[in-house]
């Protein structure tokens, strides 16, 4: 990619390295370095929906489950289609693009309904297990085929194992028996030229007759053959060469079975590099604590506490800045390493970064502009060579942009008309500027002159702003004060650090009318402006304190009315209670009466004064439901009722505080039929308040769970714990730790590298594993990932 200037100046090119740090694939690497802003604002706002999704889907989902960097197969998959045979290693990295996109296309089948991009790329990608399958069957590693790969291969492996026993037994009965052993330079068998071989003293070459195939450096020891290994070496020879030709007949099958899958590699293999592209926008966004812009081709931006995405996070300090809208030009004043330069290349490198597609490091709802052209003369431009004058190669570079600009570009310029004469400098500027602004071009200017202060004071649609000092501590705040122009504050520095009174009076003397005037109101300005600030301040504490009184007592009113409502309910329950106790010692009454008049024992009118008193029994109880029934229906309502019930959903009796199920929807008198435990009761509408659905709330839960986790954990956590090295104790102690922090971060899987070796962390790790709490599966790594030398765990 040509360097482009502006770029360099406002560091474009480093925010492109920060992106390219979170894959491992050339491709992608070399498509973020040539990755440029777009000119329309339709294709900035697609890469910036791009982005958005990347970031939902790590929130919501954590990182994909394995790594978007692939092998480059195209080379592979071309060959394969004009006949030719591809090599374990491609074969590998073919089943690696299809394991790939098939851990992928589930991944993103997980993700939200309203990410449609990242859905998009989902349906296209095309698996293709069990070409996968039959590769990682046939293939054990980059240099050689599984015995499995074909009946005949596996035939032949066997018989040559089984003659090399049989060469091996016959040569250590050699080197064991006492005649040979005298004759032997060492006691072990050997190999020269794949032949098995014994190192015989050289003096002794005569006693045993065999085939000299390599003789030591000091010609010591002869390396011989003996004959009664020479058949059957050869033999193995011949099916050494044999089971060459199976496994060039293999590979021959294998590479015209993936030709047949030469467009789906091709497809997946693209759409995976656009993926891992994507996620890299992502992951870059939440490590600065982005968020998406609003875009608009009108040349307006608003950046909300805007933080230089360069600039350490401890240090960093974040600006309103905004220009476009009731401003096309701002003039930026105030003392040297104030942050003007800072403020003027912000804007201009969050411009690049918005259009480009990438999140920017401010809060939301924050504004930019896609420009078509984006200028910046910033920092010191002489020139040796050239014999140009600072001054000379900032004009040089300024007449430049001039011929370009037009009503879509910003143009931002530092120190503009300085390293000549201050008054022709001054004057150059404000022509400069006046020009710009007859092209509606967007402006943003560092100087120091006053004159610019007093243009942007008198020029409509152009605004001072300054870069705030405190005089008291000698130290810029790096704040940005838009409205307000710059007081140079040399006089009250100098003073503060010692100079004589004298002197600074005589420069007070030496001051024009004019600029005393004007210095005077800037002080005012800013005095007034501090002050305005700190009654705003006051303000919205008083506004804050009154809104938190305000809800405090609404809701102990509301607490209260709801408390009555309850004591009143609690009450009338009582009360029923006392009744239907009544109503049961009236009916034994009754019953003992019956008994009495079967025995002929009771007056002649007992049948009515039973029936009577029955009579005022219901007329008590339904006295106290009618009262229950006026409890349920509040005279007032406290909160909206539930709209929508339907029967299944549940609810809260609100002046029960108890929760219980519809069994029938509201009707035209708003009463709804409900069960709570074994009770089923009419409830006015009023008095019900729908209650989330359990299921969902434990889903909702257990998403914010992961969230915070993500947030507070995932930064820190590695997905890879390498434990080579250690004792089996020490490594089980670390990877408890480990599998603990992963688990609580939410990323799964994870990998425990233990290496080959004995095969004792393997056996040892594998073991604890299987008891772990946290583990769901636990495999050996595949191709690329490790193979056994490593554990790939699944966690729950």
């Amino acid at each position: 990619m040509k360097k482009n200037k502006t770029y360099q100046v406002l560091e474009y090119y480093k925010i492109l390295e920060k992106l390219s740090a979170y894959t491992e694939s050339e491709a992608v690497k070399k498509r973020i370095s040539e990755l440029v802003p777009f000119g329309e604002v339709e294709d900035a706002k697609s890469a910036q929906a791009e982005t958005t999704e990347a970031v939902s889907a790590l929130l919501k989902l954590g990182s994909p489950p394995v790594s978007l960097s692939v092998p480059d197969v195209t080379g592979a998959v071309k060959r394969c289609e004009i006949g030719g045979i591809l090599t374990p290693k491609d074969l590998l990295q073919t089943a690696r693009v299809l394991y790939v996109a098939r851990r992928l296309k589930s991944y993103l089948g997980e993700v939200a309904e309203n990410a449609t991009i990242l859905r998009g790329i989902g349906e296209q990608l095309v698996t293709a297990k069990s070409m996968e399958e039959r590769i990682e069957q046939c293939v054990l590693s980059e240099t050689e085929l599984a015995d499995g790969a074909s009946a005949d291969l596996a035939a032949i492996r066997r018989k040559i194992r089984n003659l090399n026993g049989k060469i091996k037994d016959s040569l250590n009965a050699m080197i064991h028996s006492g005649h040979y052993k005298k004759y032997l330079q060492d006691a072990l068998v050997t190999m020269r030229s794949d032949r098995y071989v014994l190192p015989v003293r050289a003096e002794y070459r005569s006693e045993i007759p065999g085939i000299v195939h390599d003789t030591s450096a000091s010609g010591a020891t002869i390396f011989i053959e003996p004959m009664s290994v020479v058949n059957t070496n050869n033999e193995i020879r011949d099916l050494m060469n044999r089971e060459q030709q199976e496994i060039e007949r293999i590979l021959s099958v294998l590479s015209a079975e993936v030709a047949e899958y030469a467009g789906v590699l091709r497809s997946d293999y693209a759409l995976l590099n656009e993926l891992d592209f994507i996620f890299c926008k992502g992951k870059l966004s939440l490590d600065m604590k982005a968020t998406e812009p609003e875009l608009n081709d009108e040349g307006i931006v608003v950046l909300k506490r805007a933080r230089h995405p360069l600039i350490p996070a401890d240090k960093v300090v974040a600006n309103d800045i905004y220009l476009g809208g009731e401003f096309d030009t701002l003039v930026i004043t105030g003392p040297n390493t104030g942050g003007k330069t800072v403020t003027l290349k912000t804007i201009g490198l969050f411009s690049l970064m918005a259009a480009a597609g990438l999140h920017l490091p401010t809060q939301d709802n924050s504004r930019s502009a896609v420009f078509h052209h984006v200028f910046a003369d910033i920092g010191d431009e002489q020139s040796i060579e050239q014999s140009l004058s600072t001054f000379s190669s900032h004009m040089v570079h300024i007449v430049d942009i001039l011929k370009q600009v037009d009503d879509r570009s910003l143009a931002l310029f530092d120190e503009l008309g300085a390293g000549t004469d201050p008054t022709e400098g001054a004057a150059l500027a404000i022509s400069i500027l006046e020009f710009l602004k007859t092209f509606n071009v967007k402006t943003v200017a560092t100087t120091h002159y006053s004159e610019l202060k007093l243009f942007a004071l008198s020029t409509e649609r152009v605004e001072n702003a300054s870069c705030e000092f405190s005089v008291e501590s000698l130290q810029p705040t790096y704040k940005l004060l838009i409205g307000v122009p710059g007081k140079s504050n040399a006089f009250a520095i100098s003073r503060r650090l010692g100079l004589e009174d004298a002197i600074i009076d005589r420069a007070n003397e030496l001051l024009s009318e004019e600029n005393i005037r004007f210095e005077d109101v800037i002080t005012d300005l800013e005095q007034s402006r501090v002050k305005a600030q700190t009654d705003q301040e006051y303000a919205e504490r008083l506004r804050r304190e009154l809104s938190d009184l305000r809800r405090q007592i609404e809701k102990e009113r509301t607490t209260l009315k709801e408390n009555k409502a309850r004591i009143l309910e609690e009450a009338r329950r009582e009360a029923k209670i006392l009744v239907m106790e009544a109503k049961e010692e009236a009916n034994e009454i009754i019953r003992e009466l019956e008994r009495m008049r079967q025995q002929g024992s009771v007056p002649k009118d007992l049948d009515e004064k039973v029936r009577k008193k029955r009579e005022k029994l219901k007329k008590k109880e339904d006295s106290i439901d009618e009262a229950m029934q006026k409890a349920q229906k509040p005279r007032k309502t406290y909160q909206e009722p539930p709209k929508n019930l339907k029967e299944g959903d549940t609810v809260k009796i609100i002046s029960m505080d108890q929760e219980a199920s519809v069994l029938k929807p509201p009707g035209k008198d708003g009463m709804v039929r409900v069960q709570a435990g074994i009770i089923k009761m009419d409830v006015h509408v009023t008095n019900l308040k729908k209650v989330e659905d359990k299921s969902t709330k434990e889903l909702t839960e257990r998403y914010v769970k992961q969230t915070v986790a993500y947030a507070s954990k995932t930064k820190d956590v590695r997905t890879e714990l390498d434990v080579r090295g250690q004792t089996l104790e020490e490594a089980i102690l670390n990877v408890e730790k480990f599998l603990d922090d992963c688990y609580l971060a939410g990323v799964s899987p994870v990998t425990i590298i233990h290496g080959k070796g004995t095969g004792v962390l393997r056996s040892g790790i594998r073991e604890r594993l299987r008891k772990h709490k946290y583990v769901k599966s636990s495999r050996d790594g595949k191709y690329g990932e490790g193979e056994y030398g490593v554990t790939v765990v699944e966690l729950k």
